[in-house]
């Protein structure tokens, strides 16, 4: 079964005794409760780690408006951005000084490369996430459902470690970094 909002908010509900939902429209308690918390705990949850699947890089569009200090250009962000990982230029996609402000990126370079967590499609979810997901997800459900604090505390801990294991696998699927420029290293040549 392919994924989606609704098969990741059913299977939270039933880890907590409740009727799965077909619709985030159709008038039950679960169903409000998934329309509401699912996308914030999502986009958290996308945010709190640099997926590998999540991930991108792009040249951004250089806005006309220039900011007011500080700065001497603004970027248009991508229209699926969760959060900066990094900024570069000429090929490069880390280096740059920048600062976020108004939804915009603002530097002095006069083209960036962003590398960014996006929001990508519940259907590109590898099943390490989608089970982490699907643990916060019946963590955040448990009060307003079943108002049950002992319950919602053990699924949160549940949550927690699903959410180790998904970041530990996800990390895996990189070359290790290298520690770079770090003084201790350099001095002893």
């Amino acid at each position: 079964m392919a994924l989606s909002a609704l098969v990741l908010c059913s299977r939270a509900l039933l880890k907590i005794g409740a009727q799965p939902v077909t619709s985030f429209d159709e008038g039950t308690a679960e169903a409000e409760v998934a329309a509401n918390l699912y996308p914030s705990v999502r986009d958290a949850m996308l945010s709190s780690h640099p997926w590998s699947f999540a991930m991108g890089q792009m040249d951004l569009p250089r806005l006309l408006e220039v900011p007011h200090a500080d700065y001497s250009h603004a970027f248009q962000l991508p229209a699926d951005f969760l959060r900066v990982l990094s900024a570069g230029c000429g090929g490069a996609g880390r280096g740059l000084l920048y600062r976020l402000q108004e939804q915009r990126l603002h530097t002095n370079a006069a083209q960036v490369t962003l590398t960014y967590v996006f929001r990508p499609e519940e259907s590109e979810f590898p099943p390490f996430f989608a089970s982490a997901l699907v643990t916060r997800l019946a963590a955040e459900f448990c009060i307003p459902l079943t108002e049950s604090t002992s319950r919602a505390e053990l699924l949160h801990r549940l949550a927690d470690a699903e959410l180790r294991n998904a970041r530990r696998t996800d990390s895996q699927q990189n070359t290790a970094q290298a520690l770079e420029d770090f003084p201790l290293i350099m001095a002893r040549g």
